[in-house]
């Protein structure tokens, strides 16, 4: 092989992997910096944790649709409401995660890929920064958009990564109720999917979460 050719195979070679190093950098860096809730593990256990978390304000909305048009519509309206649509034109700092859960119950039907892409009433919902109250909040323009807040809970939490596919979701949901059911641990509440990243982060960088609250 001629060195001209060698030396650009080396250079493309370089250049691929210096550009995956400051992409993983980079889609680590970005999370470590956006504000996330308290929360405290109070034990670890097979493939998931017990966490107390404190309590946090969220802006939310109801949005039908299959789970991706209806994750995508809801992130819109909030993001909208964050970005200054308020009544004092404010911008909010965006925190993670989002939360997506359904806001119905829909009859189990198979195959499962039935219930995951019909379209579903669901709610969307963005944490807000701790150093707001629902009085010092601005309040949304949009009437979609509400703001409440959850008070401190105990929650099960399972982690995965890669993309939160409406498949690859409820096969995690799957796993952690049903280690809930096995145990014997009361479940108090819906169940949610938590998104961490922001869009374009690396793939294995992903952190994605089923939060189930408990007893």
């Amino acid at each position: 092989m001629p060195y001209t050719i060698t030396v650009m195979y080396y250079t493309i070679f370089g250049i691929v992997c210096f550009t995956l190093f400051l992409w993983t950098v980079g889609s680590y860096v970005v999370v470590r910096s956006i504000e996330q809730p308290s929360y405290t593990v109070l034990e670890k256990r097979s493939g998931y944790e017990i966490r107390q978390y404190e309590s946090y304000i969220i802006a939310e909305t109801e949005v039908t649709g299959t789970y991706a048009q209806a994750t995508n519509q809801g992130f819109s309206i909030i993001a909208d409401y964050i970005f200054g649509n308020n009544t004092s034109n404010s911008k909010i700092a965006m925190t993670s995660p989002v939360l997506e859960n359904n806001s119905e119950k829909i009859a189990m039907t198979t195959p499962v890929l039935n219930t995951l892409e019909g379209d579903q009433t669901r709610t969307i919902s963005f944490i807000l920064p701790s150093k707001y109250t629902l009085q010092t909040l601005p309040i949304p323009n949009n009437e979609q958009v509400t703001l409440r807040e959850i008070p401190a809970q105990t929650m099960a939490a399972h982690r995965f990564t890669w993309y939160a596919t409406a498949n690859r979701v409820e096969t995690q949901k799957e796993f952690l109720e049903n280690q809930l059911m096995k145990e014997e641990i009361k479940v108090t509440g819906s169940t949610k999917v938590a998104r961490y990243n922001p869009p374009l982060s690396m793939p294995l960088m992903l952190r994605n979460e089923i939060l189930i609250p408990i007893e």
